[in-house]
């Protein structure tokens, strides 16, 4: 608990810090050297960038809403404010709505790891207990946090303003700049800090050979960046980019190197029990933040089921969003799948992603991490992790930069990869060559991933590679597929424009 509290604490100053940097009439009054000292300095240091980094993605639930909620293929009942966000109205008057059109938790982010990188010198200097070692894989995670935060806005906002030193006047006196500088500013650092980065902490890597800040192994795994993270989120950023030689190769990395983090794939069962692999930490959580409820770290809110669950799940009549009946049926369409299937009655077979399939709104279910992995439904307190990518997520990507590059073959073996996991064991996979493998791996990503932010993303790079939907093309030539900026920070920065499409 104490060390928990030091983390708060240290996040509350680097939130200052951004504050601070915001403020373009102050000047910089904290000694940041006398912040760091210790070896606890630094640890609360890092600890902190990964709990801005946690605060800034689940934020308003922004990560669903972003990646799930955006496409329109949810629906909601009552909230309004994501009525606008479905229907593609970012530019309503809503709270929600223009709290997620505001970049400025994630600039904290940045300047959490712009503070971090610029002073844990200070620590080497002063506490002998700081190996250099430790230094140099602490600065490899805030490099690669920093990197990821610029990705994640991009992927929102396209050109955003850009900010490598605490020292620099904050974004709101900076104009945006181009995404194309600085996507490969975020693929040359990840690189760089995937040097540095060891596979598994505290397990005798010979990039992070002792144990981590005095912990083992057990406390680390899946909580922390690691080099098979850094080229998983690589591969991200070259689907992004459209580089798919590059997503070809970064993908095959993580393939080949996983066992090394000790990571893997997830049956199905694991995938949606309440006490499964979103449930705590785990070291097949390639990439996420997750919430342990043993050290008292989950909420009523930042978490998917406060926009999914209802009854019989939880003791609330109508969810935030659901998936209409006919939806969930169009896209479960494999007779075994052992994720969502219908038996010749029309009744639920499989029905691990839903509940309350034939109610008036079915619960996505696959994700349902009440308090402590328990099932009462009288608790509206979430703990589950927030997941940004997992093996069969980087295994469909490649799947995807195959076949965009001719290769059938390879593109179908990943696929069944995935797709023999999700149905009835013994049971042949549905697709060959002979299939549109791009629609179809597009298909499972969309079974396999929903409900993790993945989807409007998806939409994206398959539009740009089929490019035979008019209206959806027109949305990404016109800038529409990004979010508006913020009112708010157009008003405190005349060298602020807004995305053409929103003007």
């Amino acid at each position: 608990m104490k060390n928990i509290l030091y983390i708060i604490l240290l996040s509350a100053f680097v939130f200052s810090g951004c504050n601070k940097a915001l403020d373009v009439d102050s000047t910089r009054t904290v000694g940041e050297k006398n912040m760091w000292n210790t070896v606890e300095d630094a640890r609360a240091g890092i600890m902190g960038v990964y709990a801005l980094t946690r605060s800034a993605l689940s934020d308003n639930n922004g990560h669903w809403i972003y990646g799930d909620v955006r496409p329109g293929e949810f629906a909601s009942p009552k909230r309004q404010d994501l009525k606008a966000v479905i229907s593609n109205n970012l530019n309503a008057s809503y709270p929600v709505v223009e709290s997620l059109s505001d970049w400025t938790r994630f600039y904290a982010i940045v300047n959490g790891a712009n503070v971090l990188m610029e002073n844990v010198a200070h620590v080497k200097a002063n506490d002998k207990r700081y190996s250099d070692n430790n230094m140099t894989v602490d600065l490899a995670q805030a490099r690669f946090l920093r990197a990821f935060a610029y990705f994640y806005m991009v992927r929102i906002w396209g050109d955003v303003p850009f900010v490598i030193s605490s020292g620099e006047t904050g974004f709101e006196n900076k104009p945006r700049e181009s995404q194309a500088k600085i996507l490969a500013w975020v693929e040359s650092e990840i690189l760089r800090a995937a040097v540095d980065l060891p596979f598994i902490y505290s397990g005798g890597d010979v990039q992070q050979p002792s144990n981590y800040y005095n912990e083992d192994s057990n406390r680390w795994g899946g909580a922390l960046a690691t080099k098979v993270t850094a080229y998983a989120v690589l591969a991200h950023v070259a689907a992004w980019k459209a580089d798919y030689s590059n997503v070809s190769k970064y993908a095959k990395f993580v393939e080949d190197n996983y066992g090394k983090s000790q990571g893997g794939y997830t049956s199905v069962t694991d995938l949606s029990n309440s006490n499964g692999f979103f449930y705590n930490k785990n070291t097949r959580q390639m990439f996420g933040f997750n919430s342990d409820y043993g050290h008292v770290d989950g909420s009523a809110t930042g978490h998917i089921e406060e926009l999914t669950l209802a009854e019989p799940i939880l003791t609330k009549t109508v969810p935030d969003i659901y998936l209409p009946k006919d939806s969930i049926l169009k896209y479960f369409n494999l007779a075994k799948d052992e994720r969502f299937a219908i038996d010749t009655l029309g009744q639920s077979k499989f029905d691990r992603y839903f509940t309350n399939l034939n109610g008036k709104y079915p619960i996505f279910s696959k994700i349902k991490v009440i308090q402590g992995g328990g099932t009462d439904p009288n608790f509206r307190y979430f703990t589950s992790a927030l997941i940004f990518t997992r093996l069969e997520d980087i295994v469909l990507l490649r799947a995807e930069a195959l076949s965009v590059l001719g290769d059938q073959i390879g593109a179908l073996a990943e696929l069944n990869n995935v797709v023999t996991r999700r149905i009835t064991s013994g049971t042949d996979s549905p697709y060959s060559t002979t299939d549109d493998l791009i629609k179809v791996i597009f298909e499972e990503r969309h079974r396999e991933l929903l409900g993790e932010g993945q989807r409007w993303y998806d939409l994206i790079r398959l539009n740009k590679i089929r490019q035979n939907d008019s209206r959806f093309m027109a949305l990404i030539n016109s800038g529409g597929i990004y979010w508006p900026v913020s009112r708010k920070l157009i008003s405190q920065n005349n060298l602020l424009t807004q995305n053409p499409y929103w003007r």
